[in-house]
């Protein structure tokens, strides 16, 4: 099967996931800046989780370019990435609306590490598609910030039994740490004519 319904469909249910996230933030209930004071945690829970999506969706994107067709090992790893993902929404809010809270910071961290985990089963199954061309396994190489990324989130879960904010900090460094699409997947592409 080629790839384009599956991309398609992954395209429309983050952006699904996206407006779900914008429709949990709260108009002030006043016409001044001091007004914003209290929604500006909402609006930085939901940056993080936007940037996380928008992440996501970046790096599905590269990744997609790189494969020719996907099997049904495939469909179903990319399923499970789109679950995880699609419970951003309520993991963000229900750690915002706790204060930041442990148990929901502590949650939000497992959301996250599940999404990273399934990213990285897709990642596997795509490049262990039969009759995949060596693309894909080709430009990924060592793959450092996938390796990373999940010690990092395992270190903010551990953390947010000492302080949430710590646990928010090492999911913001890895959000900063993806910002930037996967050069190596670009470079591969670009290196080797490979166009959408």
């Amino acid at each position: 099967m080629r790839t384009n319904r599956l991309e398609a469909f992954s395209d429309g249910v983050l952006a699904i996931i996206i407006t779900i996230m914008v429709l949990e933030l709260h108009v002030p209930h006043g016409p001044t800046l001091a007004d914003l004071e209290p929604v500006l945690s909402s609006f930085g829970t939901y940056a993080l989780s936007f940037v996380y999506v928008g992440i996501y969706w970046n790096n599905h994107h590269h990744m997609f370019q790189l494969a020719s067709k996907v099997n049904g090992s495939v469909l179903w790893a990319n399923l499970t990435l789109l679950f995880f993902i699609s419970l951003f929404p309520f993991s963000t809010a229900w750690m915002d609306e706790s204060g930041f809270a442990r148990t929901p910071t502590v949650f939000y961290g497992l959301n996250l590490l599940a999404a990273a985990l399934a990213y990285t089963v897709l990642l596997f199954a795509l490049i262990h598609a039969e009759g995949q061309p060596p693309y894909l396994r080709e430009a990924v190489g060592q793959d450092r910030k996938g390796k990373v990324s999940p010690i990092l989130y395992v270190t903010g879960i551990a953390l947010a039994f000492v302080s949430p904010w710590l646990a928010l900090a090492c999911y913001t460094c890895v959000a900063v740490i993806w910002l930037v699409p996967d050069r190596r997947l670009e470079s591969y592409v670009a290196a080797h004519g490979l166009t959408d």
